[in-house]
């Protein structure tokens, strides 16, 4: 039999019923043959964060009802690409745990979890990440959401009058997030003005990881607008990171407004947008806008943000190409001179 050398291999070798989601910048499905590629040193990570793959494997052995989840932060080189040494070490330990055949991980939950516990690669995603991860895997391995979830719909779409928001769970909020309709988007694009703070930062903190409805979207800057308006830095960064998925048409010239406002723009503003509205910053005059108000607002923190962004597919290019040519004395080029000097 050939020997194991990749995390795919390893689990269509054990026979697991096995899922992978990318943690990090936002919680979403990974196809196996993109991992494979990733695996293979074909590809690079397509959502990097802080320099690390954050890879969730969801998997079930044999007739077993509830899954076991091996979170792994796999790090990358200047390229996005795997470093594969740390990964071969942690397949060779596993290999060595279950006696070089992966076929005897069926009845090895207990030692696999002991094994997990001092691997260098594990690591625990935040509590949102958690109950998003839950929410997605919950959907496509066919299972029903969680008993807070029912709460959650009633509360969000004003159904049930008599709920109240103290009793809300962040994993029904994170159910809702992923299994409402069109129709309760547009239903809870209309309520939205007037949810509590305390039910409108989680439910923020959880929509960073789904594609909002466009009612949804302009409900969200409405929101952040008011936000901002009051005062609640808190409540405008949550509304500037939930729309970050939501379409470019939309949320492109709200940040464009945001990062032109010297008042609204911040090191809080800058964070929000490039932890999770990266996407937006694909554009010829949006992403040399966004390093200009990096450099006058967080010179300090300018190198480490580019690096990180440098190493998502789609912006590595366009950044380094802007990068290049701007010049030394403008804010941009007063901060690479440490990087190039």
């Amino acid at each position: 039999m050939p020997p194991i050398h990749t995390l795919c291999e390893f689990f269509a070798r054990s026979g697991a019923q096995a899922r992978f989601y990318a943690l990090g910048r936002r919680v979403v499905a990974c196809s196996e043959a993109t991992l494979a590629a990733f695996e293979s040193g074909d590809r690079p990570w397509p959502l990097p964060w802080l320099g690390q793959a954050q890879l969730a494997c969801v998997f079930r052995l044999g007739d077993a009802d509830d899954p076991l989840i091996w979170f792994l932060s796999l790090p990358l080189d200047e390229q996005g690409l795997l470093v594969p040494a740390p990964r071969d070490a942690f397949l060779q330990r596993l290999l060595e745990t279950l006696g070089r055949s992966a076929n005897r991980l069926q009845g090895e939950d207990q030692r696999i979890d002991n094994l997990m516990q001092d691997n260098p690669l594990a690591f625990t995603p935040d509590i949102v990440q958690r109950a998003m991860l839950h929410a997605r895997a919950s959907v496509d391995m066919g299972r029903p959401a969680s008993e807070h979830f029912e709460l959650a719909e009633g509360y969000l779409l004003a159904v049930d009058e008599t709920g109240q928001w103290p009793a809300l769970g962040l994993q029904g909020l994170a159910d809702f997030s992923v299994r409402h309709d069109h129709a309760q988007a547009g239903s809870l694009a209309a309520r939205l003005h007037a949810l509590p703070v305390e039910v409108l930062r989680p439910l923020s903190h959880c929509l960073e990881h789904v594609e909002p409805s466009v009612e949804l979207v302009q409900a969200l800057i409405a929101r952040g607008e008011a936000a901002a308006h009051e005062g609640d830095l808190e409540t405008f960064s949550a509304c500037v990171r939930s729309v970050g998925q939501g379409e470019t048409a939309l949320v492109g010239p709200w940040y464009d407004a945001l990062l032109a406002d010297r008042a609204a723009c911040g090191p809080d503003l800058l964070a929000a947008i490039a932890a999770r509205g990266w996407a937006h910053l694909e554009h010829a005059q949006r992403l040399p806008l966004f390093l200009d108000a990096l450099a006058r607002h967080s010179p300090a923190g300018f190198t480490a943000v580019v690096r990180d962004m440098a190493l998502l597919p789609r912006l590595r290019l366009p950044l380094l190409m802007y990068l290049r040519q701007v010049s030394p004395e403008s804010p941009v080029g007063q901060c690479l001179r440490p990087i190039t000097h």
